[in-house]
């Protein structure tokens, strides 16, 4: 389970599949959620496969830490998620061979349409920066569907610049962003 991170306004904590299972639902059956997510986006359509989805997401990340995937909770509601934010290895497309044996850090985030726009995306993904420069990653990723200018706009406003159009990874031709860490240890 990844460790709790506290921003000004904002818990990012495990998804506990006991208690968040409704909002997860809720959250991932929505198209304007699930539109610029993998290479097949598909929306969650039962409870079954949503109480799957949790389970991984609760889990420990293979790769341990500093990597996971947390819920981010506003501090005044800390019991209901609003979304997701991830720190985590970027999976290489399939059809890339040979597949290098180094795999970038990623960071991302999906979030209910209900809290579009409060900026929330923007502090998790500092967390997440902050975090991956504390471990001492020296470069961080995002990847964004070349439509989703929201996204693009969260990647700016964390220090991210855009490095270019690729297929690299989920087997998708994505906007690839990046970040680098500085010697004062920020983007």
């Amino acid at each position: 389970m990844p460790a709790e991170i506290s921003t000004r306004r904002l818990l990012l904590r495990a998804w506990r599949p006991d208690t968040d299972l409704d909002v997860f639902f809720d959250i991932y059956s929505r198209w304007e959620v699930m539109r610029y997510l993998g290479s097949s986006p598909q929306v969650l359509t039962t409870r079954d496969e949503a109480a799957d989805r949790l389970a991984r997401r609760a889990a420990a990340d293979p790769d341990g830490p500093p990597y996971g995937v947390w819920a981010i909770c506003p501090v005044d509601d800390a019991e209901r998620p609003v979304g997701s934010v991830l720190l985590r290895r970027l999976p290489w497309s399939e059809s890339l061979d040979p597949q290098p044996a180094h795999r970038d850090v990623e960071v991302g985030w999906h979030l209910h349409p209900d809290v579009w726009g409060r900026g929330y995306a923007t502090e998790a993904a500092i967390a997440m920066l902050d975090r991956a420069w504390s471990s001492g990653i020296d470069s961080v990723h995002a990847v964004t569907y070349p439509e989703n200018a929201a996204s693009q706009a969260v990647c700016r406003r964390i220090g991210m610049a855009y490095v270019e159009r690729t297929d690299r990874y989920y087997d998708v031709d994505l906007d690839l962003f990046r970040a680098e860490r500085t010697s004062s240890g920020r983007a």
